[in-house]
């Protein structure tokens, strides 16, 4: 989208202010207002930005391990140059405009440990391939009846489900806080972001929604914005959602699953599809997520409590398998007509950055392309599945393969791999250093 066509657009919808943010290494989206003037001098001249996003943690504690800001360096601007088409109108905040940002690095190029251009770079990598990636989320998240203060009064505990009961795929549910869930579908629809499913999950107050499938990029800005678009609807509701993957150890935990698949260049092709069922190149590109998991897991599973969802009996994967239309396993084949044959990535929680959950994936597949790799047979129960590769089972483990891994320093870059393995080992630090409820109840009398 050009300049002069944002400018007839801001007319015809009224603009009276920007929002503009920057999606950091946990899928944060960091960002700010700034009046029309302010705007239009930085779509000329680019805006700066305080690099402290890539420099602390999702708490806002500074990072101690990084390379790319720091107190060694005074946290100075960095050049942000906004991505007009981007574009969207904000409904929940009439007369406002939202855009993303694409930060530059020290040398004025494109910042190599930012997730969106990470993503980006893997994207171009499969055009010059001749293949054109399209990648849609889905996402569940449970919802309370609770504010940031209730949060914290009750200390996380002991919270108010929006409904309770298991009640998946319940029409009755959905209908009775029609309010809330219709307001979500029609202004994530007004917002860009359309859904093509929406509904209960099992669990008391949890939801699940399918967003619509997008190319390249556009997919991940989707599914990024989903997360903070339903946080900031919720919030006009007194509700909140968590995308924690495990927020309850009695209950399954959210999955983010990303469907993908490759088509030609024009787009009009869907080369994972064969008439006899999958194509050599979808074979290819499952076998190469097979293999590679192990060691870009922690892409799609970033935070401490990941590894609790990756459980088994939970809907969740625990080891590198795949089958056809098979919810045990980590990949799932999905073998239709010529416009829905993909595959499913089921190992990544809700908590998933989608840029760098999507980067893996596509980095992933295009490997087993590249090297012409076969799948090991389909799974039919992965839990009970001896042979196959066992996934990390914690934080740190997940780290420590990815910190070794040639296909991420070749597919990633060396300054990314670095800067993100460090950012984990660092939330590990965090974990190993808290005292937790579980050990004051274990041993605070009995030891």
């Amino acid at each position: 989208m050009n300049p002069v066509l944002v400018k007839r657009k801001f007319e015809e919808r009224e603009v009276r202010r920007v929002k503009l943010g920057v999606f950091d290494i946990d899928g944060v989206l960091r960002g700010k207002h700034v009046s029309l003037d302010k705007f239009w001098s930085a779509e000329e001249s680019g805006l700066g930005f305080c690099d402290v996003v890539f420099g602390w943690d999702i708490g806002d504690v500074l990072y101690d391990n990084v390379q790319y800001t720091g107190w060694h360096t005074g946290y100075p601007d960095a050049l942000c140059r906004m991505d007009l088409s981007t574009f969207r109108m904000v409904p929940w905040e009439p007369g406002t405009a939202l855009f993303l940002l694409d930060m530059a690095g020290k040398d004025g190029q494109a910042l190599p440990i930012a997730p969106r251009q990470v993503l980006g770079r893997v994207v171009e990598h499969a055009g010059t391939l001749g293949y054109v990636p399209f990648f849609s989320a889905e996402y569940e998240f449970f919802v309370f009846r609770e504010t940031p203060q209730s949060l914290r009064e009750k200390s996380f505990r002991n919270l108010t489900p929006l409904t309770p009961g298991m009640f998946g795929y319940s029409v009755m549910r959905a209908s009775a806080n029609a309010d809330f869930v219709l307001q979500v579908i029609d202004q994530l629809a007004a917002f860009d972001l359309p859904l093509e499913g929406f509904h209960t999950e099992t669990g008391p107050g949890v939801y699940e929604a399918a967003i619509a499938v997008a190319e390249g990029v556009t997919g991940a800005d989707r599914a990024a914005l989903f997360k903070t678009a339903v946080k900031e609807i919720a919030a006009r509701h007194n509700l909140i959602p968590t995308f924690m993957a495990k927020w309850n150890g009695e209950l399954p935990g959210s999955s983010g699953h990303i469907h993908q698949s490759l088509w030609n260049q024009d787009k009009k092709n869907n080369l994972f599809y064969d008439a006899e069922g999958m194509s050599a190149l979808m074979r290819q590109y499952l076998a190469g997520l097979v293999t590679n998991l192990p060691e870009l897991m922690v892409m799609m599973c970033p935070t401490i409590n990941s590894y609790k969802r990756t459980v088994p009996g939970f809907w969740a994967p625990v080891n590198a398998t795949w089958g056809v239309d098979n919810r045990t396993t980590a990949v799932r084949a999905i073998p239709g007509r010529s416009k829905s044959t993909r595959i499913e990535m089921r190992l990544s929680g809700a908590d998933m950055n989608p840029y760098l959950a999507m980067a893996a994936s596509l980095a992933a597949g295009l490997d087993g392309i590249e090297r012409q790799l076969e799948p090991p047979p389909a799974t039919v129960d992965a839990y009970s599945s001896g042979e196959a590769p066992r996934l990390p089972g914690t934080l740190a483990e997940a780290t420590a393969l990815f910190r070794a891994s040639a296909l991420a320093r070749r597919a990633f870059g060396d300054e990314f791999v670095e800067h993100y393995a460090a950012t984990r080992e660092w939330e590990v630090r965090q974990y190993n250093k808290a005292v937790t409820d579980w050990e004051l109840a274990r041993y605070f009398e009995a030891v």
